[in-house]
């Protein structure tokens, strides 16, 4: 694992993601079109969340099997992310432009945990 990082805040899909559950946070929070939706707006923020700890939590785990499983549910997450967003969209609480915007950032996310993952389960 230390040929990966040193730490988790190392790794550049852990700062992507960070930066999408931030996102999102300021995006669904207070003011915003779905404030009076609780149960969306507590989705989406929880799923983008959960991208970032699965990450931290599995490269905390400090053994490469585990690592490449939590990169499984936080690749997951982020799909879950990414259908909300259509919700958002359909719901009228984004822009159509806003929506396939944020869409593509989780896309790239989803594809940079997919590639961490691919590694960690190459032989050595």
């Amino acid at each position: 694992m230390g040929e990966l990082a040193k730490q988790f805040e190392d790794l550049r899909i852990w700062q992507q993601a960070r930066e999408q559950a931030a996102k999102l946070y300021r995006i669904f929070g207070a003011g915003s079109v779905s404030e009076r939706d609780f149960g969306f707006r507590d989705q989406i923020q929880r799923a983008g969340v959960s991208v970032m700890n699965n990450i931290a939590e599995g490269f905390e785990r400090r053994r490469k099997p585990d690592f490449a499983r939590f990169l499984d549910l936080a690749k997951g997450s982020c799909g879950e992310v990414r259908s909300m967003l259509h919700l958002a969209e359909d719901l009228s609480y984004l822009s159509s432009e806003t929506a396939l915007d944020l869409r593509s950032e989780a896309l790239r996310l989803s594809k940079g945990i997919e590639s961490l993952a691919i590694k960690l389960r190459q032989p050595k």
